[in-house]
């Protein structure tokens, strides 16, 4: 499981131009599902995010958590980040898991990222044409693979 964090001091999805999830400060998760994942991925993922300290303090350092700070999520799912450009000139998503086993997986991770964080979690819609817009602040952008727990 991959996830693209973006820290925003605002963001929204909007489908055929009705906004459907918003919010202020707080982080963009684009979530990328692949065939392997379960959820123990989707969990540790949503610890490393609910207590990953990239908020500013008074000191300007990034010492606080989203927690810290009262912000809020907004996920977003987006297969192409298992794009595989090994090959060629178009990308590849053959890693990418089939909606039957994504979609379950996806609802675990925003139900569970909820659960733990005690913030309402907004979202886009699995397998919709989104767009998103957002003001990354910063700009603090962090990439995360379950499978490769750097």
């Amino acid at each position: 499981m991959r996830v693209l964090l973006q820290r925003v001091s605002e963001a929204a999805v909007q489908i055929e131009g009705e906004i459907v999830g918003e919010i202020q400060q707080g982080i963009l998760i684009l979530v990328g599902i692949e065939h392997e994942d379960s959820n123990e991925d989707a969990e540790w993922l949503i610890q490393k995010i609910v207590h990953l300290r990239i908020f500013s303090d008074e000191d300007e350092k990034m010492n606080l958590s989203i927690a810290d700070i009262g912000g809020r999520f907004l996920v977003v799912s987006q297969f192409t980040l298992h794009a595989s450009t090994k090959k060629g000139n178009r990308p590849s998503y053959i890693k990418a898991a089939r909606p039957e086993q994504a979609i379950p997986l996806y609802t675990y991770f925003v139900s569970e990222l909820g659960e733990i964080s005690k913030t309402k979690v907004e979202t886009g819609k699995f397998g919709a044409d989104m767009k998103v817009r957002l003001i990354n602040d910063g700009p603090v952008t962090i990439w995360m693979d379950s499978k490769n727990k750097e």
